[in-house]
């Protein structure tokens, strides 16, 4: 009964945890969400150009590349570290898109600062809890 002995969920590559066929939607539909978002933000109700689609695609690639490489790098990172990693890209990610706006770069270092703290300890509370 070899044969239908069950698998383990996700095996380790190198040190890397393999995170599944599937675990690529997540970081494009944020991605995608997070470059519709900016090119709204940057477009300030003109009109929509090549520019600003493109400007999109651009902060939605670079938002998902960083967003699949802590999903593929952060299971073999301390729960400390991974944490942090999360808390400072949200962080760094919701700071950039407010000072799109045209805010003060003070201020939009307040507001990522201020989500990054949100965000880190949250994310060591579910790893803290959730895994062994």
């Amino acid at each position: 009964m070899a044969h239908a002995a069950p698998t383990a969920p996700g095996r380790h590559l190198g040190g890397m945890k393999d995170i599944g066929s599937g675990a690529w939607l997540r970081p494009v539909l944020t991605g995608l969400v997070y470059g519709v978002w900016a090119a709204f933000i940057q477009r300030q109700m003109g009109p929509v150009d090549a520019g600003n689609v493109f400007y999109g695609i651009l902060c939605g690639v670079i938002c998902a590349a960083v967003l699949f490489l802590l999903a593929r790098v952060g299971p073999s990172l301390p729960q400390e570290l991974r944490a942090f990693a999360y808390g400072a890209f949200a962080g760094i990610a919701i700071g950039y898109l407010y000072s799109l706006t045209g805010e003060s770069i003070l201020r939009s270092c307040g507001i990522g600062l201020a989500v990054g703290a949100v965000v880190g300890p949250a994310a060591f509370y579910r790893y803290h809890t959730r895994e062994p």
